[in-house]
């Protein structure tokens, strides 16, 4: 059995990507410029921090890179703090952990001050010893550093802590640092036959038995 585990937040503990479809462009075009087809795909790879350099580098914005940042929360910390719910069935499935002894942490790309709301609103922040962000970090899920800095926390060996992600690049930088991998699903993302085949565990819903039962072969 696993004895740690680090989430990840949108798309895996909270039903939120919604919010994330649309606000690189809709901020784009607020700022008075046209974007690229691909900009919502490219975001979710981002850092808020990258982001907002993105902006700048690509666009020519002149904002500075804190005003870039400030910019983008405010049109998302409304959702984060009122509206997102949190994925079906996975407070149950976090009292399920919890009750194995598996200790638990965040790692998202979300600024804390939000992910720390939606958490408490949610009912489900209580089983996360520490929230880690790409922001505090200096580095995004391209690279392995947050769940590395997760796993220092944590205590637990590498190969006893399972990474649980929704997105295939994140999953990607995880499995190939060694972590075992969780691939959840999410209806937001469609590479969900690649996800499949490359995570250790697959879960398309948090209530399922058999993800306990599979968790229960990794880190052994």
């Amino acid at each position: 059995m696993i004895k740690g585990a680090i989430f990840d937040l949108d798309g895996t503990l909270l039903d939120s990507l919604d919010i994330w479809e649309t606000v690189a462009q809709d901020y784009l075009r607020e700022l008075g410029f046209e974007p690229r087809e691909d900009i919502n795909e490219m975001f979710k790879a981002f850092s808020l921090y990258q982001a907002a350099c993105y902006y700048r580098e690509t666009y020519g914005i002149q904002l500075s890179t804190e005003e870039l940042m400030a910019g983008i929360n405010r049109r998302v910390e409304e959702f984060y703090f009122h509206t997102v719910p949190a994925k079906e069935g996975i407070k149950e499935f976090l009292e399920e952990l919890s009750g194995k002894g598996v200790r638990m942490c965040v790692a998202t790309a979300t600024d804390r001050y939000q992910a720390e709301a939606a958490l408490e609103r949610c009912g489900i922040a209580g089983y996360f010893s520490e929230i880690f962000t790409c922001t505090e970090v200096g580095s995004g899920k391209d690279e392995p550093l947050i769940y590395r800095a997760a796993l220092a926390h944590l205590g637990t060996a590498k190969e006893e802590t399972a990474v649980f992600e929704d997105a295939l690049h994140a999953i990607k930088t995880a499995k190939q640092d060694g972590f075992p991998t969780v691939g959840i699903y999410d209806r937001h993302h469609r590479e969900q036959d690649e996800i499949r085949r490359l995570a250790d565990v697959y879960v398309k819903d948090f209530s399922d038995a058999g993800v306990l039962e599979a968790l229960e072969r990794l880190g052994c």
